[in-house]
């Protein structure tokens, strides 16, 4: 486990200077100020929806800045993740993942694989078979009758207030999902409301990841070695907060994999595949991974033989489980491109891809 500073939260790492949006081999994912969205007039809001929507269009991929989750609260939740993830094996496994369905619980190092057979190119087969080195904690909807979530609140007292900052948490970003999808509607020139009756159940799922310290001779033995395998993201969007530590890699429309450089106070927010489902493919679901940290520079001590650990946190943001999901009006017809897709419920969707993951 990291060691914690005097207030219990883990120390801010150096993130990359980023003044510039990241733009390599044709990729470019843009820094967005959210504030204006947030707070400003009709025609700020209309500015920056229109940023956004043309960020999911072109690269897939965003970075958003003054998003309203305070930066104090966001170290609060990394440190009560890695308090979680330090508690002995047997806790954890006793909180442990059960059913798609649910989609609830403690996932142990090598039990998800994110590159299947279904989308991973033949030529990668070998990588499939190699396991990816993180250990996941899911937390779904609270409150939904036979999928309790899985909490240690009754191991003890620290249980309990990391229940009680999950909970709090898991609404912020509830909230901030519901306004990011009121940016993609009024980008795509639908009442900002549009999606509201869609996601206000919250069938969201937040995940806290841990990816341990691992020896520099695993990656260099086995090139094919990542910590999480490629793959592209379900639901409708995702909220990633990351560390410090770097290792989020974008696929490039060169496919190459790019670096998705940490940013301070930002949240990394990516177009899922039922987005892209639901758009009529007008917004891309990008691939993605997650590989040792990037190289270090000219001048930086590269003399310890183990990557630390790193941390994320990704929130999963779905519509609601029984919504039909149909193309969005304005994305299909004679004049514009066939419709690619008959409709679906949101849940019916997720299950399915996560019964073909674990």
């Amino acid at each position: 486990m990291p060691e914690l500073n005097m207030e219990g939260n883990l120390p801010k790492q150096q993130c990359q200077p980023v003044t510039t949006a990241i733009e390599k081999d044709d990729l470019v994912i843009p820094i967005i100020d959210f504030g204006p969205f947030l707070h400003g007039t009709p025609a700020d809001k209309h500015e920056v929806a229109m940023s956004v929507v043309h960020a999911f269009k072109t690269s897939g991929f965003l970075y958003l800045k003054d998003h309203g989750v305070p930066p104090s609260v966001v170290s609060h939740v990394f440190s009560s993740s890695a308090r979680f993830f330090a508690r002995p094996q047997g806790q954890k496994d006793s909180l442990c993942w059960t059913t798609p369905q649910a989609n609830r619980g403690y996932v142990k190092t090598g039990q998800e694989k994110l590159s299947t057979v279904d989308d991973v190119p033949a030529a990668s087969g070998d990588a499939r078979s190699i396991p990816d080195l993180k250990e996941t904690m899911e937390i779904g909807r609270e409150g939904v009758d036979g999928l309790p979530n899985r909490w240690p609140d009754h191991l003890d007292a620290e249980g309990q207030d990391f229940k009680a900052v999950m909970l709090s948490f898991f609404d912020m970003c509830k909230a901030l999902h519901t306004e990011v999808m009121r940016a993609i509607a009024l980008g795509m020139h639908l009442p900002e409301h549009y999606f509201d009756s869609y996601v206000d159940a919250g069938d969201n799922n937040l995940r806290l990841l841990h990816y341990p310290a691992v020896d520099k001779s695993v990656f260099k033995s086995n090139p094919l070695q990542v910590r999480a395998g490629e793959h592209s993201d379900y639901g409708s969007i995702t909220l990633l907060f990351q560390d410090g530590c770097g290792g989020l890699q974008v696929r490039s429309p060169r496919g190459t994999f790019v670096d998705a450089v940490p940013v301070a106070d930002t949240v990394v927010v990516n177009a899922g595949d039922l987005l892209a489902r639901w758009s009529n493919e007008t917004i891309k679901s990008t691939r993605h991974r997650v590989v040792e940290p990037p190289k270090v520079v000219d001048g930086e001590d590269d003399s310890s033989g183990v990557y630390p650990d790193r941390y994320s946190i990704a929130y999963f943001c779905n519509p609601n489980n029984d919504q039909l999901i149909e193309a969005i009006p304005g994305t299909y017809g004679e004049d514009i491109r066939p419709l690619k897709y008959p409709g679906i419920t949101a849940g019916d969707y997720l299950v399915q891809r996560l019964t073909a993951t674990y």
